[in-house]
């Protein structure tokens, strides 16, 4: 793939707490909540990240868009370095790249007007006179489906959907090339969740967006994403296209992920993988691989003490290479 078609190229990223205890708050150690991810979006493709709830998935896209700092890797959108060191990221790129966040209630200030919490993007990078803003305003409601009397209302006065549609106006005020939704369906009932979905995919269509989508829901990704990246404890541990990925998962992870996913005929019955154990601790996580301790596999111990690397099974088809979750 050349490096002109990914919008967004991902390297080695890692993200480290420290951990603090005693009187004198000294670091007793680092919580490893990102460790060592790389990740390509190519432009105008869809990108779903899945794992489990404290894998790294919000703090990885949290990251990218510059509200958390890495503690060392590399971010690239269109073949720029965008994370420099000492320094804050280019007022470009935080125009290009926006984020919509789960739940529209805590991320809209209920202080607010509508339209205000839409202006004000524009007002902060200075596009436009006051008119011109309240015209773009007006525009980006009727784009998301809302009508322009919303303007002067208050977020607490709309359903969730509702409020979502607010939050997705906001990040696409500067004309962003790319979105990154941290589940942005996860917090709305199960019937508003297909629209908020189809107004996505239409304005990918129609405005030509990148999208990082993040999901519990593994269903919805499918739906949703050109390839998806299977997240654990940190890393990644399969990257494959949304097809492939379904119908050929290799790591022990995404198969008791997909099994869990729930069939819409009821007189069908599958097989599912039960995840025994607990998700062992970011902070002080195993010598070896993480899922193979958690299940206690019996190749575990091949494990430890080696570099586990992305390897390229089949075309556009890559694997964490661990001896107690891949098999062959």
């Amino acid at each position: 793939m050349s490096e002109e078609e990914n919008i967004l190229s991902i390297e080695n990223l890692r993200v480290y707490f420290p951990v603090r205890g005693g009187v004198f708050r000294r670091s007793k150690g680092f919580c490893k909540a990102v460790d060592g991810v790389s990740l390509i979006l190519k432009d105008g493709q869809t990108l779903g990240l899945v794992g489990e709830s404290g894998c790294g998935k919000s703090t990885l896209a949290k990251t990218v868009v510059g509200l958390i700092k890495p503690t060392s890797g590399s971010v690239k959108f269109k073949g720029n370095e965008v994370l420099r060191s000492g320094r804050s990221m280019p007022k470009s790129y935080r125009r290009e790249v926006q984020m919509v966040f789960q739940d529209p209630a805590e991320s809209l200030n209920s202080r607010h007007t509508v339209g205000a919490i839409v202006r004000e993007p524009l007002e902060i990078h200075g596009m436009g006179n006051r008119d011109q803003q309240n015209e773009r305003v007006i525009h980006l409601l009727e784009q998301v489906g809302l009508p322009a009397s919303c303007s002067t209302r208050y977020p607490f006065e709309f359903s969730g959907g509702q409020r979502q549609r607010i939050g997705i106006a906001r990040s696409l005020a500067l004309n962003p090339d790319m979105l990154l939704l941290d589940e942005p369906v996860s917090a709305l009932d199960v019937s508003v969740q297909s629209q908020v979905l189809n107004l996505l995919m239409e304005l990918q269509n129609k405005l030509g967006l990148s999208y990082m989508f993040i999901a519990h829901d593994l269903a919805v990704v499918k739906h949703v994403s050109d390839m998806i990246a299977v997240m654990y404890l940190g890393k990644i541990v399969e990257i494959a296209s949304a097809e492939e990925l379904y119908s050929n998962p290799l790591h022990n992870y995404t198969k008791a992920l997909i099994s869990s996913i729930p069939l819409p005929d009821p007189t069908q019955s599958t097989s599912k993988v039960i995840i025994p154990g607990d998700v062992p601790s970011p902070i002080n996580p195993p010598p070896g691989c993480a899922f193979g301790h958690r299940v206690s596999s019996p190749r575990y111990p091949e494990s430890i003490g080696e570099i586990l690397e992305m390897k390229e099974i089949e075309k556009n088809h890559w694997v964490l290479a661990c001896p107690c979750c891949v098999s062959g």
